[in-house]
C-alpha cells in the first residue's frame, strides 16, 4: 500500500475515534445540527476504518506466521495461512481504494430523464417511445417512483419528446451515464420493403435540483407564458390555460409542462426542470475544463456524442464507451439494464481509480 494512501487511512481512523467521543459527550445532542453532521460523517468513514483495520489485522497475521516460520513442523501450515492473508489483503487494499473514491454529490439524487426524437422522423419518435418504456420498466424494478412531466406525441404514437421525473434511492447514480445519442437500426413500420433503417434520439439525465433556490433564478430573467393543454385523441380536453411555457432569456433555454390540470403544478414542475438544466449546464462547464486535462473514457455525457446502438435484426446492443456487445436486446428492451449500468459504473471507478494513482505518483 503506497504510504500517501495508508497516511489517508489513518488519518480517517483518528477521526472516527474522534467522532466517536464526540457523540458519546453528554453535551453532543444540545446542538442537534452538528449532531446530524457528526452522524452523517461517521457513517461515511466508518466502513473504510472497519476495512483498514481488516487490512491491518491481516497485515498483523503474516508478521506474527513469519516469526514462526523456523518452526520445519509448522512450515506446510505456516506458508498456506501467509498466502492466504496476502490474497485477503490485496483484495481489501482494492476495496479500500474503491471506498476513497471521491463521491458524486449528485448520486443520491432523484432526476429528470428527457428522451428527444432526432434523425429518422417519425421512426424515431417511435424509437423515443421505446426508450421511454424501457427506462420506465428499468425504474419500475428498481421500485422506483416515475412521473411523466412533459410529453409531445407524434402522430403514430412516439414521441418528439417527453420528460420523466425519476424518483428513488441511488437513481442518479445507476441512470448518470445514459446521457447522449442512442441510435437504432431496425426495419420501421413505414417500410414496405424491407430496409432497415438507422434513427436516432438523444437522452439526457439531469440531477435533480434539492430546492429551486439551490439555483439562481432571476424573476426578471424568465418569461412565464400559459397557453391551453392538448393531447393525442382529445386527452387533455381543456377549457382553462393551464399549460405552462418558461423561457430563461440569459440562456435560451424553454421548458414546457402541460401534463396536470393544474397551472400551479405545471408552473412548479416547469421550474424544477427548468433548475437542473440551468444546474446541468453549470456542471459541464466545470467538466469541460476538466477533461481538458484528462479525457473520460466513458464520455461527457455530451447530447450529440452516440453513446449506444441497438441493432434489432441482429438482436444486439453496444456501448461504444466501453466496447460491449451484449446480444439480448428483448430483455434489456424490457428494462433489465443491470448488466450494462454495472459496466458503466466499473469503468468510470476504473478511471477514478487510474486518476487516483496519477495523483499518488
Amino acid at each position: 500500500m503506497k504510504p500517501s494512501i495508508r497516511e489517508k487511512l489513518e488519518q480517517l481512523t483518528r477521526r472516527k475515534a474522534e467522532i466517536d467521543g464526540l457523540l458519546a459527550s453528554e453535551e453532543a445532542t444540545r446542538n442537534m445540527d452538528g449532531y446530524r453532521r457528526l452522524t452523517r460523517e461517521h457513517a461515511e468513514i466508518e466502513p473504510v476504518v472497519a476495512l483498514y483495520g481488516a487490512y491491518r489485522k491481516s497485515e498483523s497475521d503474516i508478521s506474527g506466521a513469519q516469526e514462526m516460520s523456523a518452526d520445519p513442523e509448522m512450515k506446510g501450515l505456516i506458508e498456506d495461512e501467509i498466502r492466504d492473508a496476502r490474497e485477503q489483503m490485496v483484495q481489501l487494499e482494492e476495496d479500500l481504494q474503491r471506498l476513497l473514491l471521491p463521491r458524486d454529490p449528485d448520486d443520491e439524487r432523484n432526476l429528470f430523464l428527457e428522451i428527444r426524437a432526432g434523425t429518422g422522423g417519425e421512426e424515431s419518435a417511435l424509437f423515443a417511445a421505446d426508450l421511454f418504456r424501457m427506462y420506465t420498466r428499468y425504474a419500475e424494478r428498481q421500485r422506483w417512483k416515475v412521473e411523466v412531466v412533459s410529453r409531445s406525441e407524434s402522430d403514430m404514437g412516439g414521441f418528439k419528446e417527453v420528460i420523466l421525473r425519476i424518483a428513488g434511492q441511488g437513481a442518479y447514480a445507476k441512470l448518470k451515464f445514459e446521457s447522449g445519442g442512442h441510435r437504432v437500426q431496425r426495419v420501421p413500420e413505414t417500410e414496405s420493403q424491407g430496409r432497415v433503417h438507422t434513427s436516432a434520439c438523444t437522452v439526457a439525465v439531469l440531477p435533480e435540483v434539492a430546492e429551486v433556490g439551490e439555483v439562481e433564478i432571476n424573476p426578471a430573467e424568465i418569461r412565464v407564458d400559459t397557453f391551453r393543454a392538448s393531447g393525442a385523441g382529445g386527452q387533455h380536453i381543456n377549457k382553462t390555460d393551464s399549460a405552462v411555457r418558461i423561457t430563461h432569456l440569459p440562456t435560451g433555454i424553454v421548458v414546457e409542462c402541460q401534463d396536470d390540470r393544474s397551472q400551479h403544478r405545471n408552473k412548479a414542475q416547469a421550474m424544477s426542470v427548468l433548475a437542473a438544466r440551468i444546474k446541468d449546464g453549470q456542471t459541464r462547464a466545470q467538466q469541460q475544463q476538466i477533461a481538458s486535462t484528462r479525457k473520460s473514457l466513458i464520455g461527457s455525457g455530451d447530447r450529440s456524442e452516440r453513446i449506444r446502438t441497438y441493432n434489432f435484426p441482429q438482436g444486439r446492443i453496444t456501448d461504444h464507451r466501453i466496447n460491449l456487445t451484449l446480444y439480448k436486446i428483448d430483455v434489456i428492451m424490457d428494462g433489465d439494464l443491470d448488466e450494462l449500468v454495472a459496466g458503466l459504473t466499473a469503468e468510470h471507478q476504473a478511471e477514478l481509480l487510474a486518476a487516483l494513482a496519477d495523483e499518488q505518483a
